[in-house]
């Protein structure tokens, strides 16, 4: 009996100049003269050279080698006219950035599609939108429907992004039609960080806090009354850990019955915008990509549901489990029920992105990690690892 692996969380993209030809030709004149200008200093961190990015039998040569059947696919370079990188990077703001940026992750979108029709049974892309013009959001939405993709990016909004928060009822026109479509909305942590400047702690500030910016859309999404007035949302929150939903449901319960009771009547009325608790809500509509957890994460998800949880390995960054992703689930998952396995290894992943596992049966039957494998324990982390997934407790 082996498991069917898919993992939430795997990052692929083209070189900057391999996205030239995907751009709409009224762009590759300006993208011709941004390039001579552009030096990339944000590039990922990726396990051996970059080519793991797009070359696609490389691709499936590794994630054979893991065990994974089928991936999740994130954006992980920079794309044409981007502030940075696509996971990471900063958001446009002023109106010229977003005409470039918007051609750029357009660029992507197509080869993304292309990508993954090379191997769809085993591919599940998220292609890129921006929220600074809400007409151009709704074409990109049009866009991925029509070219059946179930799920998208959504970028985490920063505080001094120049956009609204996502709590803000401008959305509503965009939730609609997500809802419509019935596409899982995806978020990664990453650019939803302040502009920290050109300070030496910038980058260390940011890898500090790149996962609280993303954890404020938990709040803003259910306190907004987000899932009361669209119930079939599917909201998934990816590489963000796990721990911390705990303590937050708990802070928005606590908040829920002090102002539905009068207690603090500052709070205002939320009887009319949360008639159920916004732990409920969580339970109905959000999803957790958790990326390579700890022994400590897992019991986190146990703790928050099993039923809200889904696996990633982060491939191929380094910080990921790759190529040591059979050890990682040893260690972290030993002791699991084989039940609870089988939903956060795919059957959770299947239905929140439309995922036919029948499809890759012959690729689990060649790869996939066995059950006495996942329930041996690990004896020796490997030495050269780097992930916290074999760090951390």
């Amino acid at each position: 009996m082996r498991y069917p692996l898919v993992s939430v969380d795997c990052h692929a993209g083209l070189s900057i100049d391999g996205y030239r030809e995907y751009l709409d030709p009224v762009w590759r004149g300006p993208f011709d003269e941004w390039r001579e200008g552009f030096v990339n200093r944000s590039a990922r961190s990726v396990a051996g050279d970059r080519s793991r990015n797009w070359d696609s039998a490389r691709r499936v040569a590794d994630l054979d080698y893991e065990g994974v059947a089928v991936e999740v696919v994130f954006p992980n370079t920079i794309t044409p006219f981007a502030l940075g990188n696509s996971i990471t990077g900063r958001l446009p703001v002023t109106r010229a950035d977003y005409a470039r940026g918007l051609a750029g992750i357009r660029a992507h979108n197509r080869w993304l599609k292309e990508f993954c029709d090379d191997l769809p049974e085993r591919r599940c892309g998220l292609p890129l939108v921006f929220l600074n013009d809400l007409d151009d959001t709704l074409d990109d939405l049009d866009w991925i429907a029509e070219n059946g993709f179930t799920s998208f990016m959504l970028p985490p909004v920063p505080p001094d992004g120049g956009v609204p928060g996502l709590y803000d009822p401008i959305y509503d026109r965009i939730w609609k039609v997500i809802e419509d479509y019935d596409l899982t909305i995806t978020q990664h942590s990453g650019a939803g960080t302040p502009n920290y400047g050109n300070v030496p702690s910038a980058t260390i500030l940011f890898l500090m806090e790149s996962a609280y910016f993303a954890h404020r859309h938990l709040s803003h999404m259910i306190l907004s009354g987000v899932f009361e007035r669209f119930p079939q949302l599917r909201y998934v929150m990816t590489e963000q850990d796990v721990s911390w939903v705990i303590k937050e449901l708990e802070y928005m319960d606590e908040y829920h019955l002090w102002a539905t009771a009068g207690v603090i009547p500052q709070l205002g009325d939320f009887q009319n915008t949360l008639p159920d608790q916004p732990s409920d809500y969580f339970h109905q509509n959000v999803w957790i990509g958790a990326s390579f957890p700890t022994p400590s994460e897992a019991d986190a998800m146990q703790q928050v549901g099993v039923d809200r949880m889904m696996w990633g390995n982060d491939y191929p960054h380094k910080e990921g489990t790759f190529p040591y992703t059979r050890q990682h689930l040893q260690r972290t998952f030993h002791n699991w029920k084989e039940a609870d396995l089988r939903k956060i290894f795919f059957e959770n992943a299947c239905g929140v992105y439309r995922i036919d596992i029948n499809q890759v049966e012959d690729v689990v039957e060649r790869i996939g990690p066995t059950v006495k494998e996942v329930a041996t324990r690990l004896k020796e982390i490997p030495p050269d690892t780097l992930s916290v997934a074999f760090i951390r407790p």
